[in-house]
């Protein structure tokens, strides 16, 4: 079996970068700087999952806080797409998974942004699915099948870590690159034998298939993943301002998720085309902070103390490199610089 390969170099993904930004990123040439008595702008990369960056998009929460602005929302299907964005100056703040993050901020050239703040951590809403046809119950059972996963994404890392667990080697299977939608229809058809994915593909998966493993079973095992904020160093340097309201409007929609479940479950409907009931059993699978708990010294932590998301992000890089997916991990240093905590938690209040 062909050795997965490692990350595509700086200068593809420059290349594939420039195709996210025109296909995905329409008009941007004509407004990517303020203009004298213009709106100001900001390029928001997001994904069809649900979440609190939902409710912020649905209910125009940052429309609402920054109404001089002109916001742009652009969906996203995986942290590699986010980070070509990134690297082609598209983007101002995107959604992100930790493991693509800790991709980004390695190497000589780390791509210019920071995490900012944490969306929700992975539980049961990414999972590793067998088909049932298979017979496979258990990881180890996955030998020498064909397994799809969306590559350098959050759920890659995780089914690396599941294969390492269960004593099995990246050649003991056949890995394959795909995205969600495009995963669903090579399950379909019988082409795969397993994947490791999100919702709400990963939910359409299981209505045939085995759940082998969660994100929710690793990450209590020690190899936890996240969504994040990340904003690039130009917005950091342009406009911090906007970034305190970002914070503010996703704190908000954490309190809604708590306070208000039955208006966060019609937001996330209306935004992924589904269901009130389907909607409120993919919400029930996600692990949500409160604002109080994202800046506190287990997870992102404050101005000037970073909290345990360092060492998470850190340990993520050194086991990516071990897996030969990026040439060497970045020095704990170096993650540090790649945090942006400045005002937290004053600016949530």
């Amino acid at each position: 079996m062909p050795r997965v390969p490692q990350g595509p170099s700086r200068r593809l993904l420059l290349a594939g970068a420039l195709a996210v930004a025109s296909a995905a990123v329409t008009g941007c040439s004509s407004d990517s700087e303020d203009s004298a008595g213009g709106a100001r702008r900001l390029r928001i990369g997001y994904f069809a999952f649900p979440s609190g960056d939902l409710i912020v998009k649905n209910r125009k929460l940052l429309e609402k806080a920054l109404p001089g602005y002109k916001i742009t929302w652009i969906k996203f299907d995986s942290g590699a797409s986010v980070n070509q964005a990134f690297i082609g100056k598209s983007l101002d703040i995107a959604a992100l998974g930790s493991s693509p993050f800790a991709r980004g901020v390695s190497g000589a050239s780390p791509i210019p942004y920071k995490v900012a703040w944490i969306l929700d951590v992975a539980g049961e809403n990414e999972a590793l699915v067998a088909r049932k046809e298979t017979g496979v119950s258990d990881v180890a059972g996955l030998k020498g099948r064909t397994v799809a996963t969306p590559f350098a994404s959050t759920s890659h890392y995780s089914l690396l870590a599941a294969l390492e667990t269960a004593g099995l080697k990246t050649s003991d299977v056949k890995l394959i690159d795909l995205q969600p939608q495009a995963i669903l229809a090579a399950w379909q058809r019988g082409d795969i034998d397993a994947a490791y994915v999100w919702l709400p593909t990963l939910d359409e998966l299981r209505k045939t298939g085995t759940q082998l493993t969660s994100s929710k079973v690793i990450g209590t095992a020690g190899k936890p993943t996240l969504d994040l904020a990340v904003v690039s160093d130009d917005l950091i340097t342009r406009d911090p301002k906007a970034i305190d309201a970002w914070r503010k409007v996703q704190a908000e929609a954490l309190r809604l998720l708590k306070s208000d479940p039955d208006g966060s479950v019609k937001a996330v409907s209306a935004e992924l085309g589904i269901s009130a009931a389907d909607a409120e059993a993919q919400l029930a699978q996600g692990v949500f902070l409160s604002p109080e708990q994202v800046t506190s010294a287990d997870w992102l932590g404050t101005d000037g103390s970073p909290g345990k998301l360092l060492s998470y992000v850190t340990d993520t890089a050194a086991f990516l490199a071990g897996q030969k997916q990026i040439d060497a991990p970045p020095s704990a240093e170096a993650v540090r610089k790649a945090f942006y905590l400045e005002g937290l938690p004053d600016v949530l209040k």
